[in-house]
């Protein structure tokens, strides 16, 4: 979709992090201990990319990209306005790069993207063209790309955006010179020039059932009863905070029913600036609930973020006073997102900041052979999203039920985490939760944990 951003201007977002550097000193800086996303993703089926900067990929932004990721999208390496500024003269250096790196990291390659109607060159934007001279030019640029990539681009974004949010066409140099045939032309030359690479028609805003997902499943379902090559729907996700729609996974369900692949494929959670741990913690819950989304649908089979750093998001150039949008802080330090992302494919619920969240353990009541005990979630300067409790007896007490909360017991150690419904705790507030257990002889008071 948009432009990644290259770096940052002088002093554009220092005011919108201000607030969110003191948060973030306390958040889970190092995580090498946890599995990496693409290993999540890939335990469930799903390729776990992101968008990426190819000058960037050195150091730890490249280091992040390439263990993190099991899949790469050039930013803006591959759309026509960079591979092509004069007409006839190419420059493919920054898309060789990206295509080199995912190969020495065992990554796909999304390419992204051959018709838009944004950032393309001058030269033809500015020109006087036939519709058989634009039908020309459009077959030979796709031609070009697909080819000099045939064999390591796994899919392509052919046509990207083509749609109206009342679900009419957007009326572009494609659309007015063409005619709607230009999409199904398009993805015919993309295959032509690489039979095996995946074809998708991406756009933004179709997350949901509304009228211009609506459009796009009728084009696409058009598209195959003509024998016309698709795999694939992109769902852009370029999200708000708080606003996933409720119809995500129905939504993804009825493409796939068309039997074509999906992916969200520009994943990132703005939100309005400065961040703090109420929001920071809703953006894991909306992060968190797209990728289980795409879990829950076989054919859903890609989650792309756009980029997995603030320091390279174009949100802030996009849309002045939001920022914040992706997994990971402008110092590479793995925001609650990034926890959000892992717990939906099974894996590591975020730690909550050293000290801003306490576990209290009590015993409500105590009979001969049993006891009722009770443990209090209280945050103060952070939030949670979920959470996870465990201690370890000292005495051979053993829990024998449990409510407002899923516990087990191995030995003497104690697991407890949430219930669906009580996993959010707020800045300031608090939850509990009970059980009853066996004792005999002693009844010690263990230290909790939260995880």
């Amino acid at each position: 979709m948009r432009s990644l951003r290259t770096g940052l201007s002088p002093g554009s977002l220092l005011a919108g992090f201000a607030a969110l550097g003191a948060l973030l000193v306390a958040a889970p800086a190092a995580h090498a201990a946890d599995t990496p996303l693409r290993d999540l993703g890939a335990a469930k089926g799903k390729v776990i990319g992101t968008a990426v900067t190819g000058s960037k990929l050195t150091g730890t932004y490249g280091d992040l990209a390439g263990a993190q990721f099991s899949s790469l999208t050039p930013g803006n390496a591959m759309k026509w306005g960079t591979v092509e500024p004069t007409q006839g003269s190419f420059d493919w250096t920054e898309a060789d790069q990206i295509v080199a790196f995912a190969q020495a990291h065992n990554q796909q390659v999304r390419g992204h993207t051959l018709v838009w109607h944004s950032q393309n060159p001058s030269w033809l934007t500015n020109g006087s063209w036939t519709s058989a001279q634009l039908s020309s030019l459009l077959q030979n640029h796709i031609s070009t790309e697909v080819t000099r990539y045939k064999g390591k681009i796994a899919a392509w974004d052919v046509v990207n955006e083509p749609f109206n949010e009342d679900g009419t066409y957007r009326s572009t140099l494609w659309y007015n010179g063409l005619g709607s045939g230009y999409i199904a032309n398009a993805l015919t030359w993309a295959h032509a020039a690489d039979p095996n690479a995946k074809l998708y028609i991406n756009d933004y805003n179709v997350e949901g059932v509304n009228a211009k997902s609506t459009a796009l499943y009728n084009l696409v379902k058009s598209l195959k009863q003509q024998g016309v090559p698709i795999d694939g729907v992109g769902l852009q996700a370029h999200l708000i905070l708080g606003q996933v729609p409720s119809t995500l996974q129905q939504n993804i369900q009825r493409f796939a029913d068309l039997g074509v692949d999906v992916a969200i494929t520009e994943l990132d959670v703005r939100m309005a600036l400065p961040a703090d741990s109420t929001k920071l913690a809703q953006q894991a819950a909306d992060f968190k609930s797209v990728v289980a989304a795409c879990v829950a649908v076989t054919r859903c089979v890609n989650v792309t973020v756009w980029g997995f750093t603030d320091s390279d998001s174009w949100v802030p150039g996009t849309f002045p006073g939001y920022g914040a949008a992706t997994p990971y802080d402008e110092s590479y330090a793995p925001k609650p997102a990034y926890y959000g992302i892992a717990e939906a494919l099974g894996g590591t619920t975020a730690p909550p900041p050293t000290g801003a969240c306490t576990a209290t353990y009590s015993v409500v009541s105590q009979w001969n052979t049993g006891f009722t005990g009770q443990v209090g979630i209280a945050c103060s300067g952070a939030s949670l999203s979920s959470w996870k409790a465990t201690w370890t007896y000292g005495a051979g007490q053993q829990i024998t039920q449990a409510w407002n909360a899923g516990c087990t017991q191995s030995g003497a150690a104690v697991t407890c985490v949430n219930a669906s419904y009580n996993g959010s705790v707020p800045d300031g507030g608090s939850v509990t939760f009970g059980f009853n257990a066996s004792w005999s002889g002693s009844n010690p008071v263990p230290v909790v944990t939260l995880g």
